[in-house]
């Protein structure tokens, strides 16, 4: 097979072709590396973070600044260009936003204040550029009803912003703010396309004639609820609103998974974890009620958003996209694929359900979900990297 470090035809870098080959790549490296970092500073209390950065906020912020957007990025880099039939940023011009992205994480791992400035300038003109990028070709094509999902980046630049005058002592409460909205913008880009791909996904991947239910008024439901609880969580002290709002969303998106519910997905590896994906983001809403309700930890609701529903709606996505655009059959993934699902599935229920049941191995608990995160995304370069770098097999561009 050939790997593709290589170039092409044309003197171009098959991996520089499409935005999903890099970012996939990059987006893996860093969810084990700095899931090292954080077990490291966690786990077994050794300090490898500068002494200016708490490690608390630099590992929520490479998550979901770092690691989602990146997913983000690869994937709408390469649904773009199929939506508007507009060439999205290959080349060059993709090998420059890497670098913007790559050398704002480094940054971020040295010491002094000119360092953490020169991180955060680098995240956000990322951002811009990415923004940017995107919105071009949407605007040339006209393509309007798009730009819903566009306009999100938008609010990442937004929430990083003031994640960074937090940092800086600058906006009260900035921290907490800007990784919030990343949050939820990043749960509200998947429950925005989750509705629009998933039931085309089962429908046209489970093998057999079947027609899912879809409610308008759950679906209007949903987005709006969703802004309002975003909102209220954010900027509002009112915990009893917000986790009513929780149990309201987390009705309806159970409404709705249940209309997409067909036995046939259990055969197919990159049909369920994404059906379970959206499944943790309801226990989400759920656990953000009982946490009002109870007094859990509200850190679980979080983990069940995070681990559970970014961490295998992405892992789902790269894993199917990665075929699907190197010109590879989507019923037949790698053998490997069904086992790195599982170990992911394991490291959520870990991370979010044992410490429900035994709250006095909270540590074993975190350490073990650690373990088995970073043994995953191990586990989907090994898969993976060989397809992402190499040409597509059926010999056409991309």
């Amino acid at each position: 097979m050939n790997v593709g470090m290589h170039k092409s035809e044309v003197g171009e870098w098959v991996l520089f072709r499409l935005g999903f080959r890099p970012f996939f790549l990059v987006a893996a490296l860093l969810a084990i590396i700095s899931m090292v970092i954080w077990m490291s500073e966690l786990v077994f209390n050794y300090r490898l973070l500068p002494v200016n950065v708490l490690p608390l906020d630099w590992h929520a912020h490479e998550m979901i600044y770092g690691y989602a957007l990146a997913v983000i990025a690869g994937f709408l880099l390469t649904a773009v260009r199929n939506w508007t039939n507009i060439q999205t940023l290959h080349g060059l011009p993709l090998q420059i936003l890497i670098l913007l992205w790559t050398l704002a994480r480094v940054l971020a791992l040295m010491p002094g204040s000119q360092a953490l400035i020169a991180s955060v300038l680098l995240d956000n003109l990322f951002i811009i550029y990415l923004s940017v990028a995107l919105t071009v070709p949407v605007v040339r094509a006209r393509l309007w009803k798009n730009m819903g999902v566009i306009s999100k980046l938008y609010f990442f630049l937004i929430g990083n912003v003031i994640y960074a005058l937090g940092l800086f002592g600058m906006f009260h409460d900035g921290q907490r703010i800007g990784l919030f909205i990343g949050l939820y913008m990043i749960l509200s880009l998947i429950l925005v396309l989750s509705r629009r791909v998933m039931p085309m996904f089962i429908e046209r991947g489970v093998g057999y004639a079947v027609s899912l239910n879809n409610r308008r008024w759950v679906d209007i439901a949903c987005f709006l609820l969703f802004l309002v609880f975003a909102i209220v969580d954010i900027f509002f002290s009112q915990p009893a609103l917000t986790a009513w709002l929780a149990a309201i969303l987390c009705l309806l998106h159970s409404i709705r998974l249940w209309g997409w519910y067909t036995h046939g997905i259990w055969s197919k590896p990159l049909l369920w974890i994404l059906y379970l994906a959206y499944a943790w983001v309801i226990l989400g809403f759920a656990l953000k009620f009982a946490a009002f309700m109870t007094g859990i930890s509200p850190s679980l609701a979080v983990h069940a958003f995070t681990v559970g529903g970014i961490g295998m709606m992405t892992l789902g996505m790269m894993s199917r996209i990665s075929l699907g655009h190197t010109g590879r059959d989507i019923n037949q993934p790698p053998s490997g694929v069904g086992l790195m699902f599982l170990l992911l599935c394991a490291s959520a229920v870990v991370r979010v359900i044992f410490p429900l049941i035994s709250v006095e191995h909270y540590q074993l608990w975190v350490g073990i979900s650690q373990g088995l995160w970073i043994a995953v995304f191990a586990l989907f370069l090994y898969l993976y990297t060989h397809i992402l770098t190499g040409r597509r097999i059926d010999g056409r561009w991309g």
